[in-house]
């Protein structure tokens, strides 16, 4: 995992192929009960005005009973709710898990302290887990 401090993006690197990377992190929210609003397959958008772009998914998800009381409180962070996970590969069988890191959450919304690190765990707990 990295952390670019910059960018607020988390990046992991996938032990799994982009298609398998995808089912898992939709199988993962499932078991949660993480809510995915959707799903957004950024290469066959492409491929639709005769495009060509890597396989790139993104997944917008999240828990309106965590993120409604922080928006109420703080509402400029709703440009940033619902969460996203970007999955892009990189190269043939290198995948990366892209999200956005807690704490530019944090300190671009004047927060109190870093909202959802528990996704982070859980992107920690899955991708680190054996192939």
């Amino acid at each position: 995992m990295t952390n670019d401090s910059v960018s607020g993006m988390i990046q992991f690197s996938s032990p799994w192929s982009f298609d398998d990377m995808v089912k898992r992190i939709a199988a993962a929210f499932s078991a949660k009960k993480i809510k995915l609003f959707d799903r957004i397959d950024q290469s066959a958008e492409a491929a639709a005005v005769g495009l060509t772009l890597r396989p790139t998914t993104l997944l917008i998800f999240g828990d309106p009973t965590k993120g409604t009381p922080l928006m109420e409180a703080y509402p400029t962070l709703a440009i940033d709710l619902p969460l996203k996970a970007l999955i892009w590969e990189v190269e043939p069988a290198k995948v990366s898990v892209g999200l956005t890191s807690p704490e530019f959450l944090q300190n671009r919304h004047g927060l109190p302290s870093a909202p959802f690190t528990e996704v982070v765990r859980l992107f920690n707990a899955l991708l680190n887990a054996a192939p």
